[in-house]
């Protein structure tokens, strides 16, 4: 006789199922809508591996291990790596892996849209993601503007906050004494500073504290600030942009720190990434890049409030 907890747990799973099959064309066109933009504005689409052998030492982002190897968290430094190779303007539309992120806008295996342009600083890649977000919106919505929680959002123009007046705006604290403090700012930043943003229209918070930008260049009018910036709509964190670091000393010197607090933190330890710094020494050109969180594009396009809305169940 079958087990009747089964039965009820396996349609449950079913039924989440047809609700997520419901929403995968709309995701497939939105993808389509995205690689049209990019090879418009002449990127080439690449892949690069899912299993590497040296992830970047970001402080707060964890690689799934897998047998001999580690899932990747991002695909950025073999991207770069293409760059160094000669590379201009490449785009990946892929899966990613962070161990333990888990709720309604996080999955431990998500898809990314990571791109990089040589020759372009910060601020124009924002100008290209602002532009590739309306061609998507227009091609999903025939207009400018979507329905997201309740809000109309209006892509057709961006508020840029620097990160310094946000915290003093809207938390009443000093970014960078927040930044001293371990966790402190992160803390700030999303208890405090994101649910104060504005939601109907995209909100950017530009120009961070330099021990929060691992891959970001100085901004050279303030060297305690690097060249980053994060895009929000309706409140959710989308796209995170550098103007990228090119200058091997100093990517040593912070790749260095950070597997200190790692190491601190009781976080599994990387192998140096050997390629990647043999790439950089090799030298590649001023460039910019960004990495988008796809799943959550979906999510807002279609006024979906929880990732497994719109991507495959992560079960059995």
């Amino acid at each position: 006789m079958p087990n009747a907890s089964a039965k009820v747990e396996s349609t449950t799973s079913y039924e989440r199922l047809l609700s997520v099959a419901r929403n995968l064309p709309v995701r497939a066109k939105i993808a389509s809508l995205l690689r049209a933009a990019f090879d418009a504005a002449r990127f080439v689409e690449v892949e690069t591996p899912v299993g590497i052998i040296a992830p970047a030492a970001e402080e707060y982002i964890e690689a799934p291990k897998a047998d001999g190897f580690f899932l990747r968290t991002s695909p950025e430094l073999q991207m770069k790596r293409l760059l160094a190779a000669g590379m201009e303007r490449i785009y990946q539309l892929g899966p990613c892996f962070r161990s333990g992120e888990n709720g309604r806008r996080h999955r431990q295996e998500f898809t990314m849209l990571e791109f990089y342009q040589t020759g372009a600083d910060y601020l124009q890649l924002l100008e290209f993601t602002q532009s590739f977000l309306l061609s998507v919106c227009r091609g999903i919505h025939g207009d400018s503007s979507f329905r997201f929680n309740g809000e109309t959002i209006s892509l057709e123009k961006l508020e840029i906050i620097p990160v310094r007046d946000a915290f003093r705006r809207f938390a009443g604290k000093s970014a960078d004494q927040c930044a001293e403090e371990e966790g402190l700012f992160e803390l700030v930043l999303v208890d405090q500073v994101e649910p104060k943003l504005p939601k109907d229209r995209p909100c950017v918070l530009i120009d961070y504290p330099v021990r929060f930008g691992a891959f970001a260049r100085p901004k050279p009018a303030d060297p305690s600030l690097v060249e980053r910036w994060e895009i929000y709509l309706g409140g959710i964190e989308l796209a995170n942009t550098y103007g990228e670091l090119i200058d091997p000393k100093i990517q040593r010197e912070r790749f260095e720190r950070f597997s200190q607090t790692r190491r601190e933190q009781h976080l599994a330890e990387y192998p140096e990434p050997t390629a990647f710094l043999e790439a950089i020494d090799h030298g590649f050109p001023p460039c910019a890049g960004s990495a988008l969180g796809f799943d959550r594009l979906v999510m807002l396009l279609t006024d979906h409030p929880d990732i497994a809305d719109i991507s495959f169940p992560l079960d059995s």
